[in-house]
């Protein structure tokens, strides 16, 4: 059993955070083991036939026989949603003793693999090489196989997020915890995990507890070493239903709900960008009076928001103009 021990301003820091690169890691439980996530093998067959062998081979070796993962691997999200980009840039950063002993953690205890040895009995320069092949893969293997679903994926995140907000909102810290996972148990100010490889106790000492839903994770997870700061993943609601296939969008049916105006304003505003109405009203070549009428319309449903920068206002999709858009 592994045990969190929170104080009242820990309790107090407890927040909820996306983390990219805890699901990119948490997916190779479904490549390891397709048997154990039976809604997932479709899509585990798909990843397994796109990517090298050598490349499937390494990224395997990082799950350890037990399932644990190194914990250079998941680091705590540093803010609510960080991007892949920045968590991989910190992965880049790590220590090379930090590296082989996670490695090591990981498979304990059995050997490691034959393709973890530079990491772990190599010289600084192997161990770096290594390190600097490893981002590149997990760099490849993301594009690959979440840049093109992050956002629906995100999206399925955030939403189990909110549905937590309402525990701790309306039955506090017990009450959240105890509906996170049966393994969780909070008791005279300690988050116990059953079920777990070690035994061990971490004080959070005011560095609260960052709570990680995961569309992957089969129980929750919390680091393997007692040396790394607090951070938990837990199994995230629906995650079936974002590997149900949808279907192809017909790119006409925006244009049927809303009228093609309003459905070419969305998109122009597509990828975050922020347009005012005169650069809108040029991209379109409609006036900017036009232009206004529909922006309008579109900010009263909720699709667009608005903020004034100088003599500009700048209009961007909503999330709901995104799905929509979509």
């Amino acid at each position: 059993m592994i045990s969190f021990l929170l104080d009242v301003d820990d309790l107090a820091d407890t927040r909820f955070a996306v983390s990219p690169l805890q699901e990119l890691m948490g997916s190779l439980w479904t490549l390891r083991t397709p048997g154990r996530h039976p809604v997932r093998l479709p899509w585990a067959g798909t990843v397994l036939s796109r990517l090298r062998p050598q490349d499937t081979r390494l990224l395997l070796a990082l799950v350890g026989p037990r399932l644990a993962l190194p914990d250079f691997l998941t680091p705590p999200p540093a803010v609510f949603t960080p991007t892949f980009e920045d968590q991989l840039a910190l992965v880049r950063r790590t220590p090379r003793e930090t590296v082989r002993r996670d490695l090591v953690a990981a498979h304990a205890p059995a050997p490691v693999p034959e393709v973890l040895r530079p990491a772990v009995d190599g010289g600084p320069a192997a161990a770096d090489r290594f390190l600097g092949a490893l981002c590149d893969l997990l760099a490849h293997y993301w594009d690959l196989v979440f840049r093109p679903h992050w956002q629906r994926m995100r999206l399925a995140l955030e939403a189990d997020i909110t549905y937590r907000a309402r525990h701790l909102v309306s039955g506090g810290a017990r009450l959240l915890f105890d509906e996170l996972h049966p393994n969780l148990r909070w008791e005279n100010g300690a988050l116990h995990i059953r079920q777990m490889i070690g035994r061990h106790q971490i004080a959070a000492q005011g560095r609260g507890l960052p709570l990680v839903p995961s569309l992957f994770a089969y129980k929750p997870v919390p680091p393997l070493s007692p040396d790394e700061p607090p951070m938990l993943a837990y199994p995230s609601r629906g995650g079936a239903t974002v590997w149900e296939h949808c279907g192809d969008p017909d790119p006409s049916a925006l244009d049927a709900l809303i009228g093609v105006p309003k459905a070419r304003l969305l998109h122009l505003l597509g990828d975050g960008e922020a347009l005012p109405t005169a650069e809108l009203a040029r991209r379109t070549g409609v006036t900017p009076g036009a232009v206004s009428q529909h922006l309008r319309v579109l900010h009263e449903t909720g699709l667009v928001t608005r903020t004034r920068a100088g003599r500009y206002v700048l209009y961007r999709r909503t999330e709901l103009g995104e799905r929509l858009a979509r």
